[in-house]
């Protein structure tokens, strides 16, 4: 081990500067790193849900449910299956293998709910597929409202601001809570029906043949080819009205002459309301390896943007916003860590001395951003998981630090060069070092092969340990000891003549003559009996 210290010192710039990068690239990796309250664990669960308007909560479990499950059950890597049946629709919850690949097992999960329906009766809808990420949750909650507002101007609003913030890189998607849909509602007379002697099914029957999608070909004219459109959906309210019901002997009677069209909503199945008042929502949720608190900022900032252009009466709220706690979160965390950090170096300073102390209580900020770069380039975020595993090796990062440096001090003051004494210290304190902080982390690597969603949650603690004591390791083995033979001072001759005294037996006949010579300053005489 002395070749290669000795060489380090030797060649301190090269090491230095070698530090120099390492502090740059942790203190770049904490500045860029994305900030969260909790950290990014992947849920293995898929849920698909089948809606059937007015089906029975038996019926869905006979016709929906049960297909679903018959070819859920197939895909390789499903742990469970459970169905939820309910008034107008179905739910199945499929649960993987935490170690499943999440893309593969989404691709499996279509084509089983493709082949399922084919079972299933032609009116019920599409099936929703959805997969659960812890991720996915809505970090702010945009609401609008106001007394008086109509709900047309609302969702208008509502829709705008969700088009603008689906188009921040920061933003995986918007969704709207509390607004109903919009549709052309066709109340009939009855008493123009009886006249024309035209019955409901009639009625609903002209509408279904008038709204469909007709393929019509294309026309070969020998010259060349063309398509052919024939216009047969609905788009507007006019199509709706001249769609014709019936022919008599004098003329075509269309849904104009027998019903009234207008512009309505849906009838709500649930309500959205926000200080007392109805309102839209608009719930945000984040893309994977992005800031909490810098997504959040950049959805206020587009709101308030639209904001100064909205009616006087419409009142805009933030709910649910996670900000403002995960800020707390990691501020209250580095708080105690600072805090750590000073009672750490009060107590090494208060042992070993003031240049001692500071040479290793430099070793904490040099662990804390080697681990940075080390979290940075795994992905991970920077959540109250990491900053836990931080506080929890600060106080075992300097023990390899101290050894070295006290020895190599022990050394100094026996006389030894710094440079004799570091190459002294590595060579006998090399190993045992090793062997402790392998100890150490020996403790936290069962923690690492936590299987299931708690031991994804729970591995960003030993890693961040692991980087930490890695760092402390570097420092401790390398660069202390060229940052201590710079530093350091060698002690008086007369100093060394005593420890060497000490060690030979012979301290009552050195010492008056040492103290004589060394303090007096008189003529260096070897004596006798030295």
């Amino acid at each position: 081990m002395s070749s290669y210290i000795a060489s380090c010192i030797d060649r301190s710039r090269t090491i230095l500067s070698l530090m120099a990068v390492i502090v740059c690239a942790g203190i770049m990796a904490y500045l860029s790193i994305p900030v969260e309250s909790n950290p990014d664990v992947s849920v293995p669960i898929i849920v698909v849900t089948v809606p059937h308007e007015g089906i029975s909560p038996e019926d869905a479990e006979r016709l929906l449910a049960r297909p679903l499950e018959l070819e859920l059950k197939t895909i390789v890597g499903v742990e469970e299956v459970n169905s939820y049946s309910s008034e107008g629709a179905a739910t199945v919850v499929i649960e993987f293998d935490y170690s499943f690949d999440a893309n593969q097992a989404l691709v499996d999960v279509r084509e089983a709910v493709d082949k399922a329906k084919a079972k299933m009766p032609g009116s019920a809808e599409e099936p929703i597929i959805n997969e659960v990420s812890a991720g996915d949750f809505p970090i702010i909650t945009v609401s609008l409202g106001g007394a008086g507002v109509p709900d047309r101007v609302l969702y208008r609003l509502a829709r705008e601001l969700k088009d603008e913030l689906e188009g921040l890189p920061e933003v995986l998607e918007a969704n709207l809570n509390g607004e109903r849909e919009e549709l052309l509602e066709a109340v009939i007379d009855p008493a123009q029906l009886e006249a024309y002697g035209i019955s409901n099914d009639q009625l609903i029957q002209a509408v279904a043949r008038n709204n469909r999608l007709i393929a019509a070909g294309a026309v070969d004219t020998g010259r060349g080819s063309f398509s052919v459109k024939i216009p047969s959906l609905i788009e507007s309210a006019e199509d709706v009205l001249s769609i014709p019901v019936t022919a008599t002997p004098n003329g075509v009677v269309t849904l104009r002459d027998v019903t009234t069209i207008r512009r309505t909503f849906k009838d709500p199945k649930s309500f959205t309301r926000a200080n007392g008042v109805p309102a839209v929502a608009v719930e945000v949720s984040k893309r994977k390896g992005v800031s909490l608190v810098d997504a959040v900022a950049k959805v206020k900032i587009v709101t308030e943007a639209l904001r100064h252009h909205y009616p006087a009466n419409v009142e805009v709220s933030y709910l649910a916003d996670q900000a403002p706690e995960t800020i707390e979160q990691i501020s209250t965390l580095q708080g105690n860590i600072s805090t750590a950090m000073f009672l750490v170096l009060t107590v090494v300073v208060a042992a070993i001395g003031l240049r001692s102390g500071l040479l290793v209580a430099m070793g904490i900020p040099f662990s804390f951003l080697f681990a940075f770069i080390v979290v940075n380039l795994l992905g991970f975020t920077y959540n109250f998981m990491v900053m836990f595993g931080m506080l929890l090796g600060l106080g075992m990062l300097i023990d390899g630090a101290i050894v070295v440096i006290e020895l190599a001090d022990r050394e100094m003051g026996n006389g030894s060069t710094p440079r004799e004494a570091y190459l002294y210290a590595i060579n006998r304190m090399f190993w045992p070092v090793i062997a402790s902080t392998a100890t150490t982390l020996a403790a936290f690597l069962p923690l690492m092969f936590w299987p299931g969603v708690v031991g994804g949650f729970m591995r960003y603690l030993p890693v961040t340990v692991f980087a930490v004591m890695a760092g402390s390791l570097l420092y401790a083995l390398l660069f202390a000891p060229v940052l201590g033979a710079l530093l350091s001072r060698s002690s008086p001759k007369w100093i060394a003549l005593i420890a060497k005294s000490m060690r030979a037996g012979s301290m009552s006949c050195v010492v008056p003559w040492a103290l004589m010579h060394g303090c007096l300053g008189l003529p260096q005489i070897t004596p006798l009996w030295w």
